[in-house]
């Protein structure tokens, strides 16, 4: 049960009452936007919340035990706010959503309603439209770590401890040499590694319309005529052009051998090479083909 400030209750039991609605969005950089269906500006913690916004949702379902809470948001795109550049580079992703109710005639008197994250994102010509999530979906995720064959940590975390950072081998600059797409396109400066080096590694751009973003790389080969190509696994956002650069952080298949041969990191090897395959779980004994009698049997 939500428990009001002091003097909302009273201003509910008048029957006149001046609410609206206000939305809080803190980005995962720290960032943060205020936006309100009030038709004038309104403050408080520190945050401007907006009118004229364009911003709105619809209405907030809940439910009791750990199903998700769930309401859609839509809003324009306006270039001083909720612009499309900043939605496709992912800046919002899993941004923190906080739904107040709030008397517009004293701000002091206001609700959380809600509180949760966002989730889907979809871009329209000229809108946009993003589900918010509650906070019983984390609860819904795969939590702990699980036993299998490939390492579970990420190249270059404190689990793998390998240095991917400015100045490591692992982390080559390079530059755009011929564009074919937003995914796709020849390189220089990665000449003097094998075909495959970087693949299931990252490109993180250091100039151009995609700086500072990330995206992980599909394909690294080594045409016959010299000519590096690299392929991502999504489009970038903005369009790529020729002289942009980047730094290509090598690639990790999460495999021990991987491991032990291209890092030598072997001591923090995060997976379980040696546990026995589904082929040794479902397997029976079985009659030896060398012996005819029926004695000997093998597993």
């Amino acid at each position: 049960m939500k428990k009001l400030p002091s003097g909302m209750q009273a201003h509910l039991d008048t029957g006149a009452t001046t609410l609206c609605w206000c939305w809080r969005l803190t980005r995962l950089d720290g960032v943060s936007y205020g936006f309100t269906d009030h038709d004038n500006n309104l403050s408080f913690d520190n945050t401007l919340f907006e009118a004229a916004s364009g911003f709105s949702a619809s209405e907030l379902s809940a439910g009791v035990g750990l199903s998700t809470d769930n309401l859609e948001a839509e809003g324009a795109l306006m270039s001083d706010k909720l612009n499309e550049d900043e939605l496709a580079q992912g800046r919002f992703d899993d941004a923190q959503v906080e739904i107040f109710r709030v008397n517009w005639s004293d701000p002091a008197q206001r609700l959380l309603m809600s509180s949760g994250s966002l989730g889907e994102v979809k871009r329209g010509e000229n809108s946009f439209s993003a589900e918010v999530r509650g906070l019983a979906h984390y609860l819904q995720q795969p939590k702990g770590r699980l036993i299998q064959f490939g390492c579970d940590a990420a190249l270059g975390d404190g689990r793998c401890t390998i240095d991917i950072g400015a100045g490591s081998s692992f982390r080559v600059a390079a530059t755009v040499a011929e564009v074919q797409s937003r995914h796709a396109f020849t390189v220089s400066g990665l000449d003097g590694y094998i075909s495959g080096w970087f693949a299931r590694g990252n490109i993180i751009w250091q100039t151009g319309a995609n700086a500072p973003g990330r995206m992980e790389i599909k394909q690294h080969r080594i045409f016959e005529n010299g000519d590096v190509f690299v392929e991502l696994w999504q489009d970038m956002a903005f369009s790529i052009s020729t002289g942009e650069s980047f730094f290509a952080v090598a690639g990790c298949d999460k495999q021990f051998a991987t491991c032990r041969d291209k890092f030598a990191n072997q001591a923090n090897f995060r997976g379980f090479p040696h546990v026995p395959g589904n082929d040794f779980m479902v397997s029976y004994p079985g009659r030896d083909d060398a012996s005819n009698d029926g004695s000997s049997f093998s597993q």
